[in-house]
């Protein structure tokens, strides 16, 4: 074990926790807690990455930047809404918002035929979508394991995934999560319930940083999703320092 990996291991000892770094440079792989990396879970709103290449790629989404009006019947708000989801959407700031109702209307438009047929060819996790086709990402049918996470980001990425040039770069602007000026950050957060007490949090993407590319993933447990919100970006970005991805804070 060399000394970033010891690092990463220190960070999560503790915690029930995966991570999954790939360097792609030099083709360095990196994983904390193996038998969890390879443990799938549900996919929360991680699924937001591929639901979004899906929408464009079969003109479900004519353009990311029209607003979707919020259906307040179809969508009824729930207690633990943010204010951010309660108004109209377009691609671009319901993905910034992470906003549920939106990703299910769209997963409609989508439908059951052309979301099978992309799941399987993005080979994303076990391609279910038993669960319906307006949730089965969320608690539900569909799974993924953190190993998973990273080889579809690395599929995306080498421009495996059989994409239009347009579907690619609108995507690569989508997910910016972060720009320095050192580095850039895309990534995606996922969490929710999984049982009484118990709740699972995601942090999926790649850094981009001075001419190298690190894809992540990583997944942690906690009693409830408020525990998670915040640790689940907190230990990834203390492993990403680990590696060097990112620079240490100041």
């Amino acid at each position: 074990m060399n000394e970033a990996s010891r690092r990463v291991a220190k960070l999560l000892a503790g915690t029930n926790s995966a991570f999954v770094l790939h360097e792609k440079t030099t083709g360095l792989y990196l994983r904390a807690n193996e038998v969890r990396c390879g443990k799938r879970f549900t996919p929360f709103s991680t699924f937001k990455i591929p639901n979004s290449l899906i929408g464009l790629e079969t003109g479900a989404i004519a353009d990311p930047d029209a607003v979707l009006p919020w259906d307040q019947k179809a969508y009824p708000p729930q207690d633990h809404w943010p204010e951010g989801w309660k108004r109209g959407h377009s691609l671009r700031t319901a993905f910034k918002a992470s906003a549920v109702w939106w990703y299910q209307d769209l997963a409609k438009r989508i439908g059951p035929e052309r979301m099978t047929r992309y799941l399987k060819r993005f080979g994303y996790g076990n391609e279910s979508i038993r669960g319906g086709i307006d949730r089965f990402w969320l608690g539900s049918s569909l799974t993924i394991s953190a190993n998973e996470q990273v080889e579809f980001l690395n599929r995306f990425l080498d421009g495996k995934l059989g994409l239009s040039p347009e579907t690619t770069a609108t995507a690569r602007d989508l997910f910016v999560y972060e720009k320095t000026p050192t580095y850039t950050l895309s990534a995606k957060t996922g969490g929710g319930p999984t049982g009484p007490g118990k709740a699972l949090g995601w942090f999926v993407g790649y850094v981009e940083t001075g001419g190298k590319v690190y894809v992540f993933a990583l997944n942690t447990d906690g009693p409830s999703y408020a525990a998670i919100k915040d640790k689940r970006i907190e230990l990834t970005k203390g492993a990403l320092r680990a590696v060097g991805a990112i620079p240490e804070a100041p």
